[in-house]
């Protein structure tokens, strides 16, 4: 089975559609005011009324309040929330809309507690730990720590780009790749060159 892509913190129209003519499955809407790829409501509508059928559009929040996530849903089409923040399962499930929720994967992270946590989750997204930040780091982290029979699909994030994505694939075998930072000229603006690059990559690694 191929390995679908979502390229997350697009913030331009432009780029949603260079990242779908490359190959890219879903695209990812960062509403969280924290983050420097973060887009308002209009942004996101305008970016997700260009996107064509069968892209998936995602809206990541982190901590956001469940009013606010209501109002933006209300607004703008999105077809996956993804919940990046301290959000237990029973506020992750209240929206009806799919969701992921993403980990930030330590030592000491029990990721088979989760899936079991999160079971109404339709994947479990993996991303580095950081202190300073809830994602977009750039940052990997240690992928032996994810166990082979996690009973939920796996997205793999965190500094993923055209050089590592390859190996991160054959050796974990996730459901999905999520890239951001790998494939931007700057935080929130994408290149097409990376891109491509990175779509390549993950090809390359299916053979």
């Amino acid at each position: 089975m191929r390995t679908r892509v979502k390229i997350c913190g697009i913030t331009r129209p432009e780029d949603a559609l260079v990242a779908v003519r490359a190959g890219a499955d879903a695209i990812g809407l960062v509403f969280y005011e924290g983050s420097p790829r973060a887009v308002s409501i209009a942004q996101a509508r305008e970016i997700v009324t260009a996107l064509p059928p069968f892209v998936s559009a995602v809206g990541l929040f982190v901590n956001a309040l469940a009013a606010n996530i209501h109002a933006i849903i209300g607004d703008v089409h999105l077809d996956v929330l993804q919940f990046h923040g301290d959000e237990n399962p029973e506020f992750c499930a209240q929206f009806s809309r799919p969701y992921f929720k993403a980990i930030r994967v330590q030592h000491e992270t029990n990721l088979l507690q989760y899936a079991l946590d999160f079971k109404d989750a339709k994947a479990l997204l993996l991303d580095a730990h950081s202190d300073a930040a809830y994602g977009g780091t750039g940052q990997t982290f240690d992928w032996t720590l994810i166990p082979a029979n996690l009973p939920k699909p796996v997205i793999l994030a965190g500094g993923l780009n055209a050089e590592n994505v390859a190996a991160a694939i054959k050796q974990v075998r996730p459901y999905a790749v999520d890239v951001s930072g790998g494939v931007e000229a700057a935080k929130g603006i994408k290149d097409a060159a990376k891109i491509a690059a990175f779509m390549k990559e993950v090809s390359n690694a299916e053979v």
